[in-house]
């Protein structure tokens, strides 16, 4: 079954084209008709990064090329692995080798689920072709626009800087278990503990959030997942980050609604933007 609508977007540069691609694959807010959950769309919606292209809508105003999920994650997430998927969601056994990880373990893996620790999703098994269904029409496209832009501005460039783009829940920690001593960051930036991206282009987004008074960690509690680490080779001028931002800083989590500091944040990271176009102009 084809895809119920055009599964990703995808905005050009505009002017001079840069060596940045970004991509937003968690804010998709269109969900199929096959989708099938058992709790309601509010809960649902929880899972989305709901308006972060919104936010980052300066990238093809500064030369760069934006690729945006318009599925939601909960229906199939394009940052994993496909066989990070969790057996025990299936009516049948899956045809290949399957390696759910620890997310997975948790609910929140190629296919998620539970909505949190203790509300699943579905109130029945999902059909082996209905998850192929999602892998072929939803999941797969958005990794060939992905990796076409990617590769098209490499061939280009010579390099390519990857911007990985997310939100994340107020209660990141109590969402993924951990404990910490020390509240949640208004940004994370994750390079996979340093092995996707050059340390100085990570030196310079923190510097320009820190500039704006945001507080920034890294690696804490997001490394990054699949996009940054398959986009990310330093080493051949490949450099992926992925940037989370907490999400009461732009929006009601409750209601999903823009709050009173969207366009503050956004021009922010149009500011953010502007200094990364300057900094990428520099290293051709």
């Amino acid at each position: 079954m084809a895809a119920a609508f055009e599964p990703i977007v995808r905005r050009l540069p505009e002017g001079e084209a840069l060596p940045l691609v970004c991509d937003s694959p968690h804010s998709g807010t269109r969900y199929p008709d096959d989708f099938g959950a058992a709790v309601p769309m509010a809960r649902l919606r929880e899972g989305e990064d709901t308006h972060v292209e919104a936010l980052w809508e300066a990238v093809p105003a500064v030369g760069g090329t934006l690729i945006a999920a318009n599925f939601p994650r909960v229906y199939i997430d394009p940052n994993r692995m496909p066989d990070d998927l969790d057996p025990a969601l299936l009516d049948g056994p899956w045809p290949e080798p399957l390696a759910p990880g620890e997310k997975t373990q948790l609910g929140f893996g190629l296919v998620w689920r539970n909505i949190d620790a203790n509300t699943p999703i579905y109130a029945r098994k999902l059909g082996v072709a209905e998850v192929r269904n999602r892998i072929e029409h939803y999941y797969r496209p958005y990794h060939a626009a992905l990796a076409e832009a990617v590769d098209t501005t490499y061939r280009r460039f010579g390099a390519v800087w990857h911007l990985n783009l997310h939100s994340m829940p107020n209660n990141a920690y109590e969402r993924l278990k951990k404990v910490s001593p020390h509240p949640l960051a208004d940004f994370v930036l994750g390079d996979r503990d340093g092995t996707t991206c050059d340390p100085e282009f990570v030196g310079l987004i923190e510097l320009g959030l820190r500039d704006m008074g945001y507080t920034v960690a890294r690696n804490d509690p997001y490394k990054g997942v699949q996009l940054i680490a398959q986009i990310g080779r330093p080493a051949e001028r490949r450099h992926s980050l992925q940037i989370e931002i907490r999400r009461p800083l732009y929006m009601d989590e409750r209601t999903r609604e823009r709050n009173a500091n969207f366009g503050t944040v956004q021009r922010d990271m149009g500011r953010l933007l502007e200094r990364v176009a300057e900094y990428l102009r520099q290293q051709r």
